[in-house]
């Protein structure tokens, strides 16, 4: 389990242009961290990074005792500013997809579609949904597949006030367990955390 996160100096570069660099942070279980700043000022790459999507420019990433590679393949959820759905699956399906590809089981999957009250939408392709079904359908791949890492892009975005109150829950739930949460936002997170502001300062060409 992954117990602390830290970002030593980093730097990343997309399409040429340096996004930023320095940056850094330490985060230890039962924390978390929320991403600012404005467009384009690389929230999202961030993320990537600490996912390994995206390779550094500069710096380090350090997932405390863990390898990277075995943190990222058994202690981190990604999940998107896109929910990454398949529209032409039904709801169980994608679910159960998910579910099985992060190593849990269609029980797991179907008790994470319960807490988001989704049962009732499961028969449903997703190409059928709202924009907030699809996001806590997208959302509960994190509680099929339990993993002490969150990183979140924009996870509140098409979520409702109700649905936002109940997913701070679920993320508060999450910290008090241990976990580690990393979100990129434009408001401020439902549960107390540090802010990196990613977009602080104009970085060197």
């Amino acid at each position: 389990m992954i117990k602390h996160l830290t970002l030593d100096d980093l730097a990343v570069r997309r399409g040429g242009r340096l996004l930023f660099e320095g940056l850094k942070l330490n985060l230890a279980a039962g924390q978390a961290a929320a991403l600012v700043g404005r467009n384009g000022a690389g929230k999202t790459s961030l993320l990537r990074a600490i996912a390994g999507l995206v390779e550094l420019e500069g710096g380090r990433i350090g997932f405390g005792e863990l390898e990277p590679a075995e943190a990222r393949a058994q202690h981190v959820h990604f999940v998107g500013h896109q929910d990454g759905l398949k529209t032409g699956r039904t709801a169980r399906e994608e679910l159960v997809f998910w579910s099985r590809w992060l190593g849990a089981g269609e029980a797991e999957a179907l008790d994470a579609a319960e807490a988001l009250e989704l049962t009732p939408l499961l028969d449903l392709e997703v190409r059928r949904l709202s924009a907030g079904q699809r996001r806590r359908l997208a959302l509960a791949r994190l509680l099929a597949t339990p993993r002490a890492l969150w990183l979140l892009d924009e996870p509140m975005s098409p979520l409702d006030a109700g649905w936002r109150a109940r997913f701070g829950e679920l993320m508060a739930r999450h910290l008090a367990d241990g976990g580690l949460i990393v979100a990129a936002v434009h408001d401020p997170l439902p549960v107390p955390a540090q802010s990196l502001d990613v977009g602080a300062a104009e970085p060197v060409q």
